[in-house]
């Protein structure tokens, strides 16, 4: 059966898993490969879990009619700060030496600075949007993309697929209604 036909519940389960997996892959790539993630990275995965938090419980409701656009349209939020994050990387990633910005704070430290009141919660928020030196450096690619490239990739397809219009049940879905027992 064609993946556009698929339930809503079917589809939405999958974007769940998708999103595991790409949180998984980024474990992966920190404790194993020892790449440790910058600033916009962190706010990458965040977009990932987001996504993945509202894949899943859509997923295991699965309302009908006007229902499913809740859904939808909190993926797409998730999707489109995904996007934002990782466009802001990959123009980081695009810039030439002498312009990338120097390596700032990571999350670590600005949490401590956070917690211990030396800076404000917007200075917190702003510097990590803003992300910084490290944000620029590529260690990892794939088909000549970056991690950030292919991030970005993925918000885009996930954020297509909630989307996708899916069969509302019943017979329009291929699906016959249960009989009684004895008939």
């Amino acid at each position: 059966m064609s993946p556009l036909r698929w339930s809503f519940r079917t589809a939405f389960l999958l974007g769940f898993v998708i999103c595991v997996a790409m949180l998984g892959y980024a474990l992966y790539a920190e404790q194993q490969l020892h790449l440790m993630p910058c600033n916009l990275c962190i706010l990458q995965r965040v977009a990932f879990i987001w996504m993945g938090l509202w894949f899943l419980v859509g997923g295991l409701h699965a309302p009908r009619g006007g229902g499913r656009w809740a859904y939808v349209v909190l993926v797409l939020i998730g999707a489109g700060f995904g996007v934002a994050m990782a466009g802001r990387q990959l123009w980081l990633q695009s810039l030439p030496a002498s312009q990338i910005p120097a390596c700032g704070a990571g999350f670590d430290m600005l949490l401590a600075q956070l917690k211990g009141h030396y800076i404000p919660l917007s200075q917190f928020i702003t510097t990590m949007l803003r992300g910084s030196g490290d944000c620029a450096q590529v260690t990892w690619t794939f088909l000549g993309l970056s991690m950030a490239g292919w991030t970005l990739i993925w918000y885009v397809v996930l954020g297509i697929w909630a989307l996708l219009p899916r069969p509302r049940g019943g017979k329009s879905a291929g699906m016959r209604p249960l009989r009684a027992m004895g008939n």
